[in-house]
């Protein structure tokens, strides 16, 4: 059986990559990264930053993985998603510090449609079959895979917002909304896989499915 990690502390991400892989004969592990999250940049498309985030944790994950000497791994899966403000390419939504941040978040989303990016990487072992064109720490090398979607949030009411804010869907979430979760009543995929909305590069989804046969 393959054993894959996942490093990420998203619950979606983590049921949706089950989901992909399942009847692979992959046996999943989660481990979250330890290292500090870097904060979206400014003056750069949503597309780059959201890519440059994903390969800060690639190096990330390698260097913690050589750390720990646990090398079993047959793949390493690292993803960042960002929102796109509906007014400005460049300004980036990621995920908000508190009930105040999620509120403003949502109410520049109410009632428009924005774009959506996810950066995906796989890692390969040293010595490995496969060879990423990325190299990391340790010896490991990525491949990485950038994606968009387009969504479209109906009008919020005042009631509605209240409530995505108070019952906290918005927590760890990119633009403080989940389309898998409370969000998915208000908002619709336009343009795009939905897989990239929820947290992966779709093409990178499709490269991991060939990496396990």
């Amino acid at each position: 059986m393959a054993l894959l990690l996942l490093a990420s502390a998203s619950p979606r991400r983590h049921s949706w990559l089950s989901d992909w892989v399942d009847g692979t004969g992959t046996d999943i592990e989660v481990r979250p990264l330890i290292s500090a999250e870097s904060r979206p940049s400014v003056g750069l498309e949503v597309g780059v930053q959201a890519e440059a985030t994903c390969l800060a944790k690639a190096e990330a994950a390698a260097r913690e993985i050589f750390l720990s000497g646990n090398s079993d791994f047959k793949l390493v899966v690292v993803a960042d998603t960002l929102v796109e403000d509906p007014e400005d390419p460049l300004v980036a939504m990621g995920k908000p510090d508190d009930a105040v941040a999620a509120a403003a978040m949502l109410l520049r989303l109410s009632g428009r449609r924005h774009r959506v990016w996810s950066s995906t990487a796989l890692l390969y072992p040293p010595d490995g079959q496969q060879e990423g064109t990325e190299v990391l720490h340790g010896g490991w090398s990525a491949n990485v895979w950038t994606d968009s979607a387009v969504v479209e949030f109906e009008d919020l009411s005042e009631d509605r917002l209240v409530e995505l804010v108070r019952n906290e869907s918005w927590h760890g979430k990119a633009g403080a909304y989940d389309l898998g979760g409370h969000a998915g009543r208000n908002a619709v995929l336009i343009d795009g896989f939905e897989v990239t909305v929820l947290g992966f590069a779709h093409t990178a989804m499709d490269a991991l499915l060939e990496s396990l046969d």
